[in-house]
């Protein structure tokens, strides 16, 4: 009766959360089996499309298709290699922006400058100096997704507590040291806060800039799809697309709530 009753309560947590969900795809259902709009077709249509297209392949290939292979290794690395390249930069410009009033008073300019252009608007620059190329991809990423690990590392760098910083101070504990045992620690739930954030804003923009000759990834996937009226494969795309941006995040939940549990920790006995 144990087993029973846990099963029944993770089941209805499941449920409590995923109501809403269930809910608006029966919805979409009946609302697009009503109309019989071409351009718009029923989830039941694109399920089967997407498990045909992706995941209808060997079971040794973990039921991946060819052209899921294709599409997902290009897609990924162009998401991941732009993310942690500007993860990177963000928070060793943000923590340096955050720690050094005179570099904040240089760069500050640049930055609210770069952060008003619109990622996509630099794709035909970056097209001039990269060609159509996985270079050219995973810049306009990179462009596109620095600014929200930067302003929140600069805004965590900024506001480390002075208390901390001078206790630091008194047990001997400087440069590198101070670095990496208290600024790091005190901003990383900003910091987290902007990865997250950009790790979404990296989907959207593999997306866009596959958008533009593409030879393989989702991207292309779309742009072949719409182009020869495919309507379910190029909806098939896009729930694929919201499937891996929903993975994605619920990765980085759990990495951030084991990385960040001493932060919770704080919290509760705060308040």
């Amino acid at each position: 009766m144990t087993v029973l009753r846990t099963a029944l309560r993770y089941v209805g947590w499941a449920l409590s959360r995923i109501w809403l969900v269930i809910g608006l795809l029966v919805l979409w259902e009946l609302l697009t089996r009503s109309r019989e709009d071409p351009f718009f077709p029923p989830p039941s249509e694109i399920v089967p499309e997407l498990r045909e297209i992706w995941f209808s392949g060997p079971a040794d290939h973990f039921f991946l298709t060819s052209k899921a292979i294709n599409d997902f290794t290009p897609s990924l690395a162009h998401i991941f290699v732009g993310w942690l390249a500007a993860s990177f930069f963000g928070i060793v410009l943000g923590v340096a922006v955050g720690r050094s009033r005179a570099i904040s008073e240089y760069l500050n300019p640049l930055i609210e400058f770069g952060r008003a252009i619109p990622p996509p608007t630099l794709i035909p620059f970056f097209i001039i100096v990269f060609k159509i190329a996985d270079p050219m991809y995973i810049a306009v990423i990179i462009f596109g997704v620095i600014w929200p690990v930067l302003l929140n590392t600069i805004d965590g760098a900024r506001t480390v507590d002075s208390v901390q910083l001078d206790t630091a101070k008194v047990f001997g504990i400087t440069g590198w040291q101070r670095l990496w045992k208290v600024i790091l620690p005190a901003a990383s739930p900003k910091i987290f806060a902007g990865l997250r954030l950009s790790l979404s804003l990296a989907v959207i923009l593999m997306v866009i800039s596959e958008l533009i000759g593409a030879a393989s990834g989702i991207g292309e996937h779309l742009v072949n799809a719409q182009q020869s009226f495919q309507l379910p494969s190029m909806w098939a795309g896009i729930l694929l697309l919201s499937i891996l941006g929903l993975l994605l995040n619920g990765v980085f939940v759990l990495v951030e709530r084991r990385v960040l549990s001493w932060h919770r920790g704080a919290q509760r006995l705060e308040s």
